[in-house]
């Protein structure tokens, strides 16, 4: 998606989050122009509304936690345009930025590994206040512990230690460290992939109310299909950096429009051993985003694939009111 966005986003609510065009590359040329350039973002715009979950979904290395990255500024993009309630990030100094970050939030993957393990659940809690010089002492434990209560751990959980946790718990602390500082944007890169099933839906649950009752905006990334139906509003669906298809939630489960959204709900397990076999929509092994295809990304282990995909980037179109593919055929 280049350029101006569609009519889908134009026409929702005020976005509070704006991305055009967004491109990331990780390496370099090197020397004699021999380096390795990783294309992990190409020209990606997108909108999230105020108030909206948005889903990311797609395979491992499709670009999902670089463009959440980049939209807070976690990692700086190659190219592109990045605006938060109407301010440009990227033209933001450090300490404006810093400032700001109290309003974007970010609950990581890994809930062993996003804790420090010399830390007290207080000052993991409370250091994010610390740095933005929020409060008092007895102000930041009485946030703390309120964002505990948020997330149904109870007010005593300050003075313990991270190991002293389970996994599930431990995310609930990812999450209230996030909330700690009442943002209005949270991005949540796949919050439950580490878990066991059952607590799965408890933090999804938890996620669910969390964003209900205290209006946030979210950005969730995710494998689960299944996950995101429940979750979000609407999905963007990515493949090797590059957008496929944009639509409302129950639009795109009902109606999937490009291959690529097809192949990935062909591809969820159904829970009945003597239902049909579902046969593979895609051929072949993902490229490398080291040396992406050229014309349309897909174009290599799609069977629809024509002589234009192999030469020209397909554009988003909308094929059904708020509902985009990037995709040169017409079914």
């Amino acid at each position: 998606m280049s350029g101006t966005l569609p009519a889908v986003d134009r026409a929702m609510r005020a976005p509070l989050l704006q991305v055009r065009s967004l491109t990331k590359h990780f390496g370099s040329a090197g020397v004699f122009g021999r380096g390795r350039v990783v294309h992990a973002v190409e020209d990606v715009s997108l909108d999230v509304a105020r108030g909206e979950v948005v889903g990311l979904v797609g395979e491992s290395g499709s670009g999902k936690t670089t463009i959440a990255r980049c939209a807070l500024r976690l990692t700086e993009p190659t190219a592109g345009e990045i605006r938060f309630d109407g301010t440009d990030l990227r033209g933001l100094p450090r300490q404006a930025l810093k400032r700001l970050r109290q309003r974007m939030q970010y609950v990581f993957q890994d809930p062993f590994g996003s804790l420090s393990p010399r830390m007290t659940v207080a000052g993991i809690l409370t250091e994010g206040l610390v740095i933005q010089g929020i409060g008092s002492r007895a102000e930041r434990y009485d946030r703390a512990a309120r964002a505990l209560e948020a997330v149904e751990l109870p007010a005593d959980s300050l003075a313990r230690y991270p190991h002293q946790f389970s996994g599930g718990q431990r995310q609930r602390l990812g999450i209230a460290r996030a909330l700690v500082l009442q943002p209005d944007f949270l991005v949540a890169d796949e919050p439950v992939s580490a878990l066991d099933v059952s607590i799965q839906a408890q933090i999804i649950n938890l996620l669910r109310g969390l964003q209900q009752r205290m209006g946030l905006t979210m950005l969730f990334i995710s494998h689960d299909l299944a996950v995101v139906e429940y979750l979000c509003d609407r999905v963007v669906v990515l493949y090797l950096g590059r957008i496929m298809e944009v639509a409302p939630t129950a639009r795109l489960y009902e109606a999937p429009q490009h291959p690529y959204t097809k192949a990935l709900m062909a591809a969820v397990p159904v829970p009945d051993p003597g239902a049909p076999h579902r046969a593979a929509l895609l051929r072949g092994d993902i490229p490398s985003p080291a040396n992406p295809p050229a014309g349309c990304v897909l174009h290599t282990r799609c069977p629809l694939a024509t002589a234009e995909c192999q030469r020209t980037v397909p554009q988003l179109r909308e094929v059904a009111p708020g509902h985009f593919k990037a995709c040169w055929r017409d079914a």
